[in-house]
């Protein structure tokens, strides 16, 4: 029996508690769940036992506890020795694209938060969200074009940057973002991904 732990919020709502558990889902690192409803009466309390910052998600290996979904990716990159690209330059990049949206993108977090499920919503465009909206596809761009000339993925292969913009994917599925071709192709293949699909089912549940 594994001795990891994730503790995830609710999988239709909680972006963050996707990213962790997609990466150990592709690195093949084995854990155990622990759900936390959100927004229910004993929510407040469950948080607050769960992690010291009352958030999820949170990491427990052993006697260990990982806050900050950046911060259980990298770890769990460190524990498989993978996830990250093997190129120097690559990898600075990913780190950088990674760090970037774990604490960028406000107006994409408020004006559309996650609703894995739904599709087909539509709220009225801003500057801000536009913005938001050319940036991701800038970067997507780059990483693909620099980078991901060994597979579909923003490296090529998935890593930890793939995993950080998982939730992106399907807010722009939801709102129905107008992306371009190449942005496109990239959506369509996070889309597909059998471990996104697991996470689906279960938020569908």
């Amino acid at each position: 029996m594994t001795d990891i732990t994730l503790v995830l919020g609710t999988k239709n709502t909680s972006s963050w508690s996707l990213r962790p558990w997609l990466l150990a889902r592709h690195l093949g690192v084995a854990f155990r769940e622990e759900l936390i409803a959100l927004d229910q009466p004993d929510t407040r309390a469950r948080l607050a036992a769960a992690s010291p910052t009352a958030r999820v998600p949170v990491l427990r290996h052993g006697t260990l506890v990982v806050w900050e979904s950046i911060a259980i990716c990298q770890y769990l990159c460190e524990l498989a020795g993978a996830g990250y690209p093997e190129a120097r330059a690559a990898r600075a990049v990913a780190r950088a694209v990674s760090a970037e949206m774990h604490a960028g993108f406000s107006a994409l977090r408020s004006q559309w938060p996650l609703n894995a499920c739904a599709v087909g919503v539509r709220t009225p465009m801003t500057t801000e969200l536009a913005a938001n909206i050319a940036r991701v596809q800038a970067l997507w761009s780059r990483c693909r074009g620099e980078f991901g000339e060994s597979g579909p993925w923003l490296f090529g292969t998935y890593c930890i940057a793939d995993a950080m913009f998982a939730p992106v994917v399907l807010r722009f599925r939801t709102y129905g973002a107008a992306l371009e071709s190449g942005a496109q192709q990239y959506q369509q293949t996070a889309l597909a991904d059998p471990y996104l699909q697991e996470w689906l089912l279960a938020a569908a549940r």
